[in-house]
């Protein structure tokens, strides 16, 4: 019985509006990969090139998930899920907070459609004035979210990811906090070595890349994580690493944008995969998903995710070329860890 399967995120092999869908899916089969992760920006630009439209009905999109799953089904890839659900918890605008409800419906269907279970959100980061912090707000956004999801047939399950520049749940600590106030059984998280360590070991704004304290810090987190965090929670782990940037990320950097926080900045245009160190690639990553795998007991899909400004360049050779790259990353991987 195979324990661990390479996956990959439809976005890490290149832009939705620059590189076509069907030969994303055909590479990351041709190259090894075993499942992939829909990104929505993927079906939206699929459906207006299937439609020929500008901007897609509901129904036009949920016929074009209908036909992003036979492309997948072809290949003999499984989609572990769809991401992201962006911008949800908290808002301070409950009718905007009331339009997202109205929103999760239609990728419920879409999420059926590709023969998926799992949504992935991304705690929330926009702008500070546009959010509360208060917890039991927090918590109750997403107990109405998974209760709708109890009610699919199947159940849908939601991984909520703590992203390393989002507004108030920025750690794992955090998400694992809300995940348990929720309390729900299709409620759990989506564990990123690159969000984990580029929140508590890595900033990109310092001369050296690192956090004050950092090794003693991410040793700590990572203790916690082990004593605390039920596996059975944890519905999948993204691997990825990211560059050292060679001067800090503050204004006048080629990354920077101005209102946007660096670590966002750095996750966009500069992640790695695993072992890359001639792309610079320098978190702690291994060590991190040994604490998953190997302390903390996950087995399933390990997501090869990667954004950067490498997905953004033209040619055919562009899905190719992430593809060879991910799966060389997980091969040594697999070796380093042991996973067969």
């Amino acid at each position: 019985m195979t324990i661990f399967r390479p996956a990959l995120l439809s976005a890490s092999l290149g832009r939705a509006w620059l590189h076509d869908f069907e030969n994303k899916v055909q590479q990351a089969s041709k190259y090894g990969f075993e499942g992939i992760e829909i990104f929505y920006e993927d079906l939206e630009y699929f459906a207006k090139k299937l439609h020929n439209v500008d901007a897609p009905t509901d129904d036009q999109i949920l016929v074009a998930s209908e036909h992003m799953r036979k492309l997948v089904d072809d290949q003999n890839l499984e989609v572990i899920g769809l991401q992201p659900f962006l911008f949800y918890e908290g808002l301070l605008d409950r009718q905007q907070h009331a339009r997202l409800i109205k929103k999760i419906a239609l990728w419920f269907q879409i999420a059926k459609r590709l023969g998926t279970n799992t949504i992935q959100i991304p705690a929330n980061f926009l702008p500070a004035e546009q959010l509360t912090d208060d917890m039991d707000v927090i918590v109750g956004d997403m107990v109405e979210l998974a209760d709708l999801g109890l009610k699919q047939d199947p159940p849908i399950r939601f991984a909520y990811e703590a992203l390393c520049w989002s507004t108030h749940i920025d750690t794992w600590e955090k998400s694992w906090d809300v995940a348990q106030k929720v309390d729900r059984p299709n409620f759990g998280l989506c564990l990123d070595t690159f969000n984990i360590a580029g929140r508590v070991w890595a900033d990109p704004t310092s001369p050296d890349g690192k956090t004050p304290n950092a090794d003693a810090d991410m040793k700590a987190s990572l203790d916690r994580l082990v004593r605390d965090v039920d596996v059975a929670k944890v519905f999948y782990i993204q691997v990825v690493d990211a560059e050292k940037m060679e001067s800090p990320l503050v204004k006048g950097h080629p990354f920077h944008v101005d209102g946007n926080p660096p670590r966002m900045n750095w996750s966009r245009n500069a992640r790695a995969y695993i072992y890359e160190t001639d792309r610079a690639a320098y978190l702690p990553v291994e060590q991190v998903a040994r604490v998953l795998i190997e302390e903390l007991g996950y087995k399933g899909y390990v997501s090869m995710e990667l954004f950067s400004r490498t997905m953004a360049e033209e040619g055919e050779h562009v899905p190719a070329e992430h593809a060879r790259r991910g799966i060389e990353a997980w091969k040594k991987f697999v070796q380093n860890l042991k996973l067969t």
